[in-house]
């Protein structure tokens, strides 16, 4: 194989990987939003739920937002349950955010119900062979985040 061949391979390589995750993390998080949090609403829960608790700032910071947009999308996910608020230890003026149980409970439950549907479409729309190439490709994939 040629260089030219090479470099375009690796460019149709790149925008193939990247348009296909793209709308697979869309038909994902269309599994994972079923249960009427918005779209800022489940950011933040994920955000809180990967990094930690934080404070409304650092999460407004984090979101790129407002702390007025936070304050209410904090208040929407307070109201369901889904965040615990207590004092920071190092400024009793501030709150610290976090995921609760039911928070929990519910970002397992819509991840649970993606990696399902997920399964079975990879179960019925595909051989095992198809499904075995993913994996390797998935393999592949891993190796160029490590680098």
């Amino acid at each position: 194989m040629d260089k030219i061949t090479e470099g375009t391979s690796a460019v149709r390589a790149a925008r193939d990987v990247r348009v296909v995750f793209s709308r697979l993390r869309r038909r994902l998080k269309e599994m994972y939003d079923t249960e009427g949090l918005s779209p800022s609403q489940t950011a933040v829960l994920s955000r809180l739920d990967k990094t930690g608790p934080a404070s409304a700032s650092a999460l407004a910071a984090a979101e790129g937002v407002r702390p007025q947009s936070m304050a209410a999308t904090l208040a929407a996910l307070d109201q369901r349950d889904l965040i615990d608020r207590q004092p920071d230890p190092h400024d009793g003026r501030r709150q610290v955010i976090s995921v609760s149980e039911a928070g929990l409970a519910y970002i397992n439950d819509r991840r649970q119900a993606s990696e399902e549907w997920l399964a079975r479409s990879l179960q019925s729309q595909l051989t095992e062979q198809e499904r075995q190439t993913i994996i390797t490709a998935c393999a592949l994939l891993e190796t160029l985040i490590q680098q």
